[in-house]
């Protein structure tokens, strides 16, 4: 074959761009294969990034060295930082982003990463060698060779959008399908299912009436994803929330027999968590309105999105679902709302890797794992591509657990849960989230990008600094006592607290609800200055201190079992006590460590006993 390298990412979505940075900044030839290379980094539905669970995930993509933060903070048009009223632990960053600028600032850094190949082509076939990955072929019958292959395919596998009743195969509208390769994967092995997401409409800004719905600013003072961005755009434009009324309802209710969701048309899972116009009405029917916002697309477009009207009904029903709505009775629909669906693979036949466990240095990331959002795909891609270039280098693979990133919760959910529905980052999701909060990712994390070869040693001497100052200035704050005095208790009846009656340290004070770090820094000033973040790190840290050391010793707890290996040749059959049906759940998993198999629902704390006894008799006996 003329064209060789060592890792082929196919498909240029979220997924696919991280995958393939990781992989060439670790120093592996790479290709990146999209149907289209315009649309690469494209923002296909929302023009926003981040969230509550997602916000997270983009601060660790950016803490690991991935790009999804840096370039969200170029392009962004709006920054909003979500429960602020709430503690740490569910507080997030979203943006509102121009789609055009985000889409070719990613492709233009795509084209200047070193070791990286763009290719415009259709993949059709996988090439296999030994039973193993051994490339790619694409629509003409090139050939490409590769030592490990990430699949990112995201909507595009055997894609259908549906429109009313119109049925046009496409990955996205006015995109071409992939249909050939799903069926390959199929033929490999690979359970396949069916899933279905949508996208609203598009409306004219220039028709719509902003008087009659109510302004949504951006935060005065933005807080940027990516620790690389000095300065984040000045220009903030606003969003505007309306709401449906009994008139948009009852328009949606005459025409669901014209909704492919409901005539049968649609076979694929829908997003229990985003969905669309329809299922709101017919699920919720004592709701009386329900919440709309629109979002601009971008500075240069007229384009608004409609979040919270997607739906796949005829043109014509969408137009007088759109003119029902107060403050859009005029509005011009520029492109309509329709449904998609796609073939995802469960996920439950992946490695902890995103390594398929049926073909040797095949890589799964992305919407064809069954997920949802950006953000999840992003964390993938950067998740696969790592692992496919520490394969390639013979290096052990990267992994983290459910106790130290979002990620390794995201991925446990997968690999050993499947996807039954599109699935969706939430802070519920994580059992320690009061340590893996937004705030501390680069913290948590960015260690572990400098090992991988994704930060320069400037940014790694920067944490060890930050790190430093923060602890520094705890024990600081533990070590100096403050004894009661008219001025000082002057100055706490001023915010609402009370006297002090006896002498505390400093950290006991802050530790009050009504007290922060600005109160203590303005009375007691530490010798050299802290950074913002820094600031809140010590808060945390202080305020939290007791909740924070209840979940370290239940993380520490849990790491005893998740690190706990189940031999890969283990027979469940030889293993006496355990009863058919654990057997049968632990074959249809196949756990890889003790902490896996006691997420498996289902599993017995006597079953668990039981292989733990057993994993260490055999331990003994091989050693």
């Amino acid at each position: 074959m003329g064209f060789s390298y060592d890792i082929i990412v196919v498909g240029a979505g979220h997924a696919g761009c991280e995958a393939a940075l990781a992989a060439a900044r670790m120093g592996c030839s790479t290709a990146l294969f999209g149907i289209n290379l315009d649309t690469a980094g494209h923002m296909p539905c929302s023009p926003s990034v981040g969230g509550i669970g997602k916000g997270h995930l983009v601060k660790e993509i950016d803490a690991l060295g991935g790009h999804m933060g840096r370039i969200t903070d170029q392009t962004a048009i709006q920054f909003r930082r979500l429960n602020t009223r709430k503690g740490p632990a569910v507080r997030g960053t979203r943006t509102q982003n121009d789609k055009e600028r985000y889409r070719a600032l990613m492709k233009h850094t795509l084209e200047r990463q070193s070791r990286l190949s763009l290719k415009q082509a259709l993949i059709t076939s996988l090439l296999l060698q030994d039973g193993r990955v051994a490339g790619v072929a694409d629509e003409s019958g090139t050939e490409y060779a590769a030592r490990a292959v990430v699949l990112a395919g995201g909507t595009f596998f055997r894609g259908m959008v549906h429109l009313g009743t119109a049925r046009i195969e496409s990955g996205r509208a006015g995109e071409l399908p992939a249909n050939r390769l799903p069926d390959q994967l199929r033929d490999l092995g690979l359970r396949t299912g069916r899933m279905k997401t949508g996208t609203p409409a598009r409306l004219n800004r220039r028709s719509i009436d902003f008087s009659r719905l109510r302004e949504q600013f951006g935060d005065l003072e933005p807080r940027p994803f990516s620790l690389h961005t000095e300065q984040t755009p000045k220009t903030q434009i606003s969003c505007f929330f309306g709401r449906t009324n009994e008139r948009s309802h009852q328009i949606i209710r005459e025409n669901l027999h014209l909704s492919p969701l409901y005539d049968g048309s649609i076979q694929g899972v829908s997003a229990r968590y985003c969905p669309s116009i329809e299922d709101k009405i017919v699920k919720f029917p004592d709701r009386s309105f329900h919440n709309i916002i629109l979002e601009p697309e971008g500075l240069d477009t007229e384009e608004i999105y409609v979040s919270g009207t997607g739906n796949s009904l005829p043109p014509q029903i969408q137009e007088d679902f759109v003119h029902s709505i107060e403050g859009l009775e005029e509005a011009e629909i520029m492109r309509p709302a329709y449904a998609i669906e796609y073939d995802y693979i469960q996920p439950q036949q992946l490695w902890r890797t995103l390594e398929t466990r049926t073909v040797p240095g095949l890589y799964l990331a992305g919407q064809v794992n069954g997920t949802s959002g950006y953000e999840e795909a992003a964390a993938q891609g950067l998740w696969a591509g790592i692992n496919a270039a520490l394969r390639i280098q013979g290096r052990p693979p990267f992994l983290l657990d459910r106790s130290q990133a979002y990620m390794g919760v995201m991925i446990d959910d997968l690999v050993l849960k499947g996807a039954n529905e599109p699935y969706r980052m939430f802070t519920s999701r994580a059992e320690y989230r009061l340590l893996l909060r937004e705030d501390n990712a680069d913290l948590r994390l960015l260690q572990k990008g400098y090992e991988l070869g994704l930060h320069e040693e400037k940014a790694y001497k920067d944490l060890q600094r930050r790190l430093q100052a923060i602890r520094g200035e705890v024990d600081r704050l533990r070590s100096i006592r403050v004894t009661p005095g008219e001025e000082i208790n002057s100055d706490l009846a001023g915010l609402g607290s009370s006297p002090l009656s006896h002498p505390v340290t400093l950290d006991k004070l802050l530790k009050r609800p009504e007290l922060d770090y600005t109160f203590v820094k303005r009375r007691f000033p530490p010798q050299e200055d802290l950074s913002r973040s820094e600031e809140e790190q010590v808060e945390i840290e202080v305020k939290y201190e007791g909740y924070l050391d209840r979940q370290k010793a239940e993380a520490d707890k849990f790491r005893q079992t998740e690190h706990i290996a189940i031999p890969g040749d283990l027979c469940y059959e030889d293993l006496p006590g355990l009863s058919n049906e654990v057997r049968q759940k632990l074959r249809e998993h196949e756990p890889a460590t003790l902490g896996q198999a006691s997420r498996i629902p289902g599993m017995t704390p006597a079953a668990l006993s039981l292989l733990r006894v057993f994993i260490q008799r055999r331990s003994r006996e091989r050693e």
